[in-house]
Formats: C-alpha cells, structure tokens, sequence
C-alpha cells in the first residue's frame, strides 16, 4: 500500500534446523521460505523492503534479489546488516537508518511462509483506521498458546498488554489469543537509536536482548492506540524453526498449489499422493495421476496426461496431448504435442517431435561423465522398448529405431529409415516395417 516500508527480518541462523543453510532459504514446494515471503510483502505494494540479515548474508541477499527480480521490484530492496543479533528490537533499531520517511512500516519475518499478503493488507487496514499514530499487531487463535505471548485485552475487547509464556499466571496461560511478531507501526513514533520507541527499547531480561514486543507497550504507555487484528486461517501464523515444522508448512502450501490447479481446470486425480512445486504450469484439462513429481520449471499443455509414477524436472514442456506414463522421468526436455513416453524410461535434455513414441525403457544418455549432451527426435519417429540413445545425437522425422539398439553418437539416421542393433545400424530393408511389425 502507498506509504508503506516493509521489514524483513532475516537474520537467524535456525540452530533447530539442524543445517548451515540460512533458515530462511530452506525450501517449501520448489522455492525458499523468504521466497514465499517477498511474494505476500509484495502484495502491500510497498515504497522500499528493508531485509536485515545475519547468518549467511550473501546467500540470503542474493535470493532476495533473484526473487525480487524477477518481479521487476528489485529496485525496493534495503539491506542491512544485524551483527551481533541482539534480539527482535535490536534488528529493527539496525533496520531504523534505512525505514525512509513513509507513513508506515510493517514488520514481518523470513520464517513465516504461509502468510499470505491479504492478512498482511488487513493489518496495514487496521491500523490506518486507527488513526496515524496508532499500532496494529497480527494476532491468532490457537489450540495450543504453548510458548507464545498471550495477548491480553481490557474488559472492554481493547488491547491492555503482551504478557511472554515464562511471565504469565496460570489464568494468563489460559488465554488462547497470541502474539504473532508481525506489526503495523506508524513511522513518526518509531524514531530511530536516538529518539522515539525505538530508543526507548531496553534489554534488562535474562537474554540481554532488545524486543520488538515491548513497542506495543510503549505505544500503549504513550496513550497512542494499538489494535490486535485476528487472523482468519490459523494456519497462516505458522512460522518454522524445524524441519519438522517445514515439512507441516510445505504440506499446507502444497494444499494450496494443487487447489489452485483444481480450480484453473486439472484433472488431479489424488491430491493426497501428488506433487507440484511452485510455478509450474498446466493447461486446462491436463490429467495427473497419483505418486507423481512435479518440479519448479515445467510447462504441460492443456490435455497432456502425467502418472502415475513419473517425475518431471526442472526445464520439461509437455505439447498439447503428450502422455508421460509410468516411472518415467524428464529433465529439461520438450515432448511435442501427442507425444507419447509411457514406460520406464529417462529422458534428459532431449527435444522429441510430435506423434513420436519413445518406447518402454528408452535411455536417453545425456552425461557422458563430464558434460550434458543434447539429443533431438524427430516428429511421427519410433523408439523401441529398451533402445539406448547416446547423445549428442539427432533421429530425423519418421525415422525407427529398434527394440534394444543402441544409437551412438556416430550414427548418421536419415528420415524414415530404420536402425537396429548394438550398436545401431541401418536396417537393409531401410523403411520402417509394417504397423504390427514394430519393434
């Protein structure tokens, strides 16, 4: 929204996740947690992001750029440095120099990939409502209030405090509404390190550490409003700490992937059992069918037919009506339309024509132990079971290859002609057999 700067906080390391990876670039559904999170920021339209980073800054910077850019937004981006990591407040005391003087700055976090930009819009809603002073803070309701900060309100409905897990009585333990961290501060009463919230921040607690939750209390002190906004999908407010806890995200953001898919006209015959990432592409009634994987990167045309047990890879365009079946697997590869790989086979960094049929157990071998290599079929050929195509390698229109034949890289195939054998030569007859007679 115009006048708004968003913040986002980046900095930890994960110590639960177990990993040297930067948390927030630990992936759901084919992209990073932070990924997922630019994207809902970006529905703010907002003035500048402010990213504040830590453990692996490089690493962290650069996939915000990457994600950023090609959005066309790359140009918002702030970064800064959080070095020591003194807490929540702290980072957004490092963040102060670079907030810029808009009317507002949402707060939010590299962990929280489900959140999604509406409840973000609905917090920033609130908290122009209440005026240009105020502060608006993203609540939820949950069955389990274990280890958050409750939220705790006058008999009124108002917002009266924060109070953390290890400082709440057992009555206060009981209350199901807690804080998320995600905020809508006014700019003005923020100030920076010198003056304003901000400055009035302090660490005197057991972790030494400056917290971003005492700047509602600051504000509410001062006399200015602050508003809680209550989530609408609990799910939302997960943020992840554990691989266990990502596996739950992905779980829940692949719900929404597939009924997306579902509702744009896909034929997903078991969701339960199938796997898209994010930003994959499928036409108007394309079928999947179930255990099947498919990665970022792949185009499929409307009516094409996928699964059961197939894996498709990064780089792979299915034509309209292409069949790929059973345990097969496709890297950065095209099939055109009404071709047809229905059988145990890889296909790597080849282009198969149109109509062709690449036979049960056909290997397309692309690495010859130092490099990939580029393989072409051309359109209406025959491939036979168990064929073996060694790349580079080119198999012109029409042509037939024969059940177990090995095709080198020396092999010179004109259209039409047939080749058997290991290695593959041409067929004395040099036409194709009659239909029945294929290999």
């Amino acid at each position: 929204m115009s006048g708004t700067t968003v913040v986002v906080l980046a900095a930890g390391k994960g110590t639960r996740m177990k990993s040297e990876q930067p948390k927030v670039l630990h992936e759901l559904c084919g992209r990073s947690m932070l990924g997922w999170v630019l994207e809902a920021v970006l529905g703010l339209e907002p003035e500048r992001i402010v990213l504040v980073v830590g453990h692996g800054a490089a690493d962290v910077e650069a996939t915000a750029r990457k994600e950023l850019a090609a959005a066309g937004c790359e140009g918002l981006l702030r970064v800064v440095l959080q070095e020591p990591q003194l807490g929540t407040g702290h980072a957004l005391q490092v963040a102060s120099a670079e907030l810029g003087d808009a009317a507002r700055v949402v707060v939010t976090y590299g962990d929280m990939p489900l959140l999604r930009a509406e409840s973000l819009a609905s917090l920033v809603t609130a908290q122009v409502a209440q005026g240009e002073d105020s502060t608006a803070l993203l609540t939820a309701v949950v069955d389990d209030p274990y280890g958050y900060g409750r939220v705790i309100r006058t008999d009124a409905g108002d917002f009266e405090r924060i109070v953390e897990q290890k400082d709440a009585s057992v009555e206060e333990r009981l209350i199901d509404e807690v804080n998320l961290g995600v905020y809508c501060f006014a700019r003005g009463p923020l100030g920076d390190t010198t003056q304003g919230d901000l400055a009035a921040l302090r660490n005197d607690n057991v972790q030494k550490e400056f917290y971003i939750t005492d700047l509602a209390g600051i504000a509410r002190a001062a006399g200015r409003t602050v508003v809680p906004v209550v989530l609408e999908d609990v799910e939302e407010a997960a943020g992840v700490n554990s691989l266990a806890q990502l596996a739950e995200a992905r779980w829940v953001m692949q719900l929404r992937i597939l009924e997306r898919h579902l509702e744009n006209g896909v034929r997903i015959e078991d969701p339960s059992t199938t796997y898209i990432d994010y930003g994959v592409e499928i036409g108007v009634g394309a079928e999947i069918l179930p255990c099947t994987v498919i990665r970022a990167g792949v185009r499929i045309a409307a009516g094409a037919h996928v699964g059961p047990f197939a894996h498709l890879r990064e780089g792979t365009v299915l034509g309209e009506g292409a069949k790929v079946g059973n345990f097969t697997e496709v890297k950065k590869s095209t099939l055109g339309a009404g071709a047809k790989a229905n059988h145990l086979s890889y296909i790597g960094d080849a282009t198969i024509g149109a109509k062709t049929n690449i036979g049960a157990g056909t290997i397309f071998a692309n690495y010859d132990g130092k490099a990939k290599h580029k393989s072409q079929v051309g359109a209406g050929a025959f491939i036979g079971s168990g064929a073996i195509v060694v790349a580079p390698n080119s198999i012109p229109d029409g042509a037939t290859i024969g059940a177990g034949a090995v095709v080198t890289r020396s092999a010179k195939i004109a259209a039409g002609e047939v080749w058997i054998g290991m290695p593959a030569r041409r067929h004395s007859s040099g036409a194709r057999p009659p239909s029945g007679e294929r290999s």
